[in-house]
């Protein structure tokens, strides 16, 4: 029986392999971009000073304050630079913080920008912003928001801390999963979900026990596909939760997506049997849930909230957050059960099959 459905390309350019840093000034050229602010983390401000000296006097200068959760504060504080330095566009080096500020500026500004991903976030595909205010983070999606350029260069993937890359590739690997399930979801993204899940699973164990040239390629690829379907269809429980327990109580978003995910996916198992069955057979598990679980868990990934800053407190918060606004899940929301997944993720408890 045919399928019907809508696909929809992003407007975007990608270069991808290693060494591809070297075509940044090119880019520049290419989209007009005569004065560059360059956009860092505190961090990786080294790496931001090596990019400025590449790209010369195309450089109008460097911000380096970007922040996880991207905090609007910290936006407004870059917006001045841009103004103050007459810049024409952004280059953003790093990971989702630094990607997160280069999009709010965007967003307010639709400069051009050109993002050098250093980690598996994914979020350089998308045209969706989270940013976080008096406590909350909220989302929006507009094409003002997606980069117009990105260079994933895998060699600078190699000063990347084995731990972040585990949370940093399961983050990715949570994109792909909920893309499975997703209301508008389609064939040609779910084979890239898929993909997707299977290199990250099979390139992160390989990182952990070294650095191998292979395993960080098909890392990096694994995260351009799953960071893919997060730009082309709509996302669910997971991410909602994320972003509640993220922008609520401060969480390290890598490290919250790596622990919430399992539950997530367990709590919508049943609803979606077959995206259920391809999240295991990606990983070359018998249950979804439990499979993602316990690929963190090999992989040395913290697994409780309460170990990443969470207090027992705000189980009970996070879950009334949850449910507030109406949202698509393939599973109806339903309070006590969604307290209950984050009760089990805080704790650390591994999922129930799905059955």
């Amino acid at each position: 029986m045919m399928e019907n459905f809508i696909y929809q390309a992003a407007p975007m350019r990608v270069l991808f392999g290693a060494g591809r840093l070297a075509d940044l000034n090119a880019e520049l050229d290419r989209l007009g971009i005569r004065r560059a602010l360059v956009l860092t983390t505190p961090h990786r401000l080294e790496q931001g000073n090596s990019i400025s000296a590449m790209i010369g006097d195309r450089a109008a200068g460097i911000y380096s304050g970007a922040a996880m959760h991207t905090p609007v504060e910290i936006t407004e504080q870059a917006m001045q630079q841009v103004k103050l330095l007459s810049a024409d566009g952004v280059v953003a080096v790093g990971g989702g913080s630094t990607i997160g500020l280069g999009k709010a500026i965007a967003f307010r500004t639709d400069l051009p920008q050109i993002v050098v991903p250093t980690s598996y976030a994914g979020s350089e595909m998308t045209p969706i912003l989270g940013e976080t205010q008096d406590g909350l983070k909220t989302t929006r999606s507009d094409l003002r928001i997606l980069p117009e350029t990105v260079i994933y260069d895998v060699e600078l993937t190699r000063t990347l801390p084995a731990a972040f890359a585990v949370t940093s590739g399961i983050n990715a690997i949570a994109h792909a999963v909920e893309a499975l399930y997703a209301r508008d979801g389609n064939p040609v993204i779910s084979l890239m979900a898929e993909e997707g899940i299977r290199l990250l699973a099979s390139a992160l164990p390989r990182l952990v026990n070294g650095d191998n040239a292979d395993a960080r390629d098909d890392a990096l690829r694994g995260a351009w596909l799953c960071g893919t379907c997060l730009g082309a269809v709509g996302m669910s429980l997971h991410h909602k939760l994320c972003h509640t327990l993220g922008g609520t109580f401060d969480l390290p978003h890598a490290e919250t997506h790596t622990i919430v995910l399992p539950h997530a996916m367990a709590y919508n198992a049943p609803a979606v049997p077959v995206a259920a069955s391809r999240v295991a057979r990606a990983l070359g598990a018998s249950d979804a849930g439990q499979g993602l679980f316990d690929l963190a868990k090999g992989l040395g990934a913290k697994l409780a909230l309460r170990d990443i800053g969470m207090p027992s407190d705000g189980i009970e918060r996070a879950a009334d957050i949850a449910v507030q606004n109406a949202y698509w899940n393939p599973r109806p929301l339903e309070r006590d059960a969604i307290r209950d997944l984050i009760a089990r993720a805080w704790d650390g408890e591994r999922p129930k099959a799905a059955g």
